[in-house]
């Protein structure tokens, strides 16, 4: 919210917009939840009220980011995020747990497979038709959907080792 009030003073109805445009194609935001961000962003000081107009309904109060604001989203920006190592996936978990119980965990990469691929299909129509942004976060998404999918297999090739390992 704060980047997106670099660019000028905005309503909460204005932020909703603009954010879902660039980055809520799959989960726009809850107008509660940008006036909840809103309020304590001005408690924290990071942004002020630049104004105030009335209307038919609630007053409508414009945002600007403070000095304070601008400094917190260029640290932000400047600090790497924290790569995700996915060492408590849940379908590692499945395997395990198939195998313990006697099931069948083969047929359970299979059919995660099989959601993995009907997943990529559907985000490479999607980034067929999408601007570069939605490429990009396609894009993002299909790397890790075929990081996945080597890992199922390699898990695949080596269910009978771990099935050894695993069980009692």
């Amino acid at each position: 919210m704060l980047g997106l009030l670099e660019s000028g003073p905005r309503h909460g109805y204005d932020l909703k917009r603009a954010f879902d445009e660039r980055f809520g194609h799959d989960r726009p935001l809850h107008y509660g939840q940008v006036y909840s961000t809103m309020s304590r962003l001005l408690k924290n000081g990071l942004v002020e009220v630049d104004g105030i107009e009335a209307g038919g309904g609630p007053d409508r109060k414009r945002y600007a980011i403070t000095d304070a604001g601008v400094t917190d989203v260029a640290g932000w920006l400047a600090r790497p995020e924290k790569p995700e190592p996915y060492l408590q996936s849940t379908l590692y978990t499945k395997v395990v747990l198939a195998l313990l119980t006697g099931r069948d965990a083969g047929d359970l990469l299979d059919g995660q497979r099989a959601e993995h691929l009907r997943l990529m299909r559907e985000l490479t129509k999607r980034k067929q038709g999408g601007d570069l942004a939605d490429q990009l976060i396609c894009d993002h998404a299909l790397f890790h959907l075929e990081a996945d999918l080597r890992w199922l297999e390699l898990t695949a090739a080596r269910l009978d080792k771990l099935a050894s390992e695993v069980r009692p």
